[in-house]
């Protein structure tokens, strides 16, 4: 017997708010919660879809065992005046902190200043805790592919992979990477010419836990030689348990030319030029996995925002819209709140 879709706190089936919300929303990361907190402010009935077990996309936390891992989105910064005051209210709330850690540069060995200096912010005790206190009191309904939006007497029927029918709402709007917008959108031509012109690049993710610290001077380092392009000591952020946790990505040219790879063959190579770029021979770790991510992060954004055709109902948003920064993804579905608002 197949398993019920899993449901947030606080959705109640009896409930005819819920029978007969107004706007779905494929898509429970940053964009998509921030643009159903801004609906549901206004009054508006909304319901979240999204595939994975929990909010996040790629502000996911990962576990292995008993260990956590922040393996996509490695922090945040906040940059404009209202996602600074959203930014406070999660710090205030516990559920957010500046990562007051050690950042450098590691090209061939030479250790250099931080390249990007100012406050980092991370979610407490993972970076999915930010949305989970977006998300606290909405509809969200998890485990459910959305593969296919179809217009019928003036309504979009949403249907599962498995060819189940999700609903049927007045309005959708579609919050994923551009690559997985794009079929959702297919009966709306106009707006899958505009987010064709985004595109992204994959990476591979290595997490390690280790029985002891790793001695080295950083916590965190933009590397500038390939495989590799980012590591972090994950366990030294804010509010995380006790151990030694490592966050590994592979640069977009190594992640490219193995994508279709399985991701934990690549261990080994990635483990090697780990140890390298450190200048460290690495001891056994407790705990090694890896994780593809395919649409990891826009190299090629939207010069136009997100997009809203009222006469459909039909829209998307995500930090590909604007910039490839989480701040991006949540002013995107602001802003897309407000062309809604702005429609009717």
């Amino acid at each position: 017997m197949a398993m019920p879709p899993r449901r947030s706190a606080g959705h109640d089936e009896s409930d005819p708010q819920h029978a007969s919300a107004e706007t779905a929303i494929v898509g429970a990361g940053m964009a998509g919660l921030a643009l159903a907190r801004a609906l549901a402010g206004n009054g508006r009935r909304v319901v979240v879809f999204d595939k994975g077990r929990g909010v996040g996309g790629r502000m996911s936390t990962r576990r292995d065992g008993p260990h956590a891992f922040d393996h996509g989105a490695q922090y945040f910064t906040a940059r404009g005046p209202r996602f600074r005051e959203q930014v406070q209210g999660w710090c205030d709330a516990g559920v957010a902190a500046e990562w007051r850690a050690r950042f450098v540069a590691l090209d061939g060995g030479r250790v250099g200043a931080d390249p990007r200096p100012g406050p980092r912010f991370v979610g407490v005790p993972g970076m999915n805790e930010v949305l989970r206190e977006l998300g606290r009191g909405l509809d969200v309904r998890f485990d459910l592919r959305v593969s296919a939006l179809v217009r019928h007497e003036a309504r979009w029927r949403l249907r599962s992979a498995e060819g189940d029918e999700l609903g049927a709402f007045a309005r959708v709007v579609v919050a994923v990477p551009a690559p997985q917008a794009l079929p959702l959108l297919a009966q709306a031509p106009a707006l899958v010419r505009r987010v064709a012109a985004a595109e992204f690049a994959p990476c591979i993710a290595m997490l390690l836990a280790f029985e002891r610290p790793l001695e080295v001077p950083f916590d965190a380092a933009f590397v500038a030689h390939p495989p590799l392009r980012w590591l972090a000591r994950d366990s030294g952020k804010p509010g995380r348990a006790p151990g030694e946790r490592w966050v590994v990505h592979a640069g977009p040219e190594f992640s490219t030319q193995h994508l279709e790879d399985d991701p934990r063959a690549l261990l080994p190579e990635l483990f090697e030029a780990f140890g390298a770029a450190i200048g460290l021979e690495l001891p056994p770790p407790l705990s090694i996995d890896a994780h593809r991510w395919r649409h990891a992060l826009p190299t090629r954004v939207l010069s136009d925002g997100p997009a809203w055709d009222a006469g459909l109902g039909l829209g998307y948003c995500g930090d590909w819209c604007r910039d490839a920064r989480v701040e991006a993804a949540h002013e995107s579905g602001l802003e897309l709140a407000r062309l809604i608002d702005a429609s009717g």
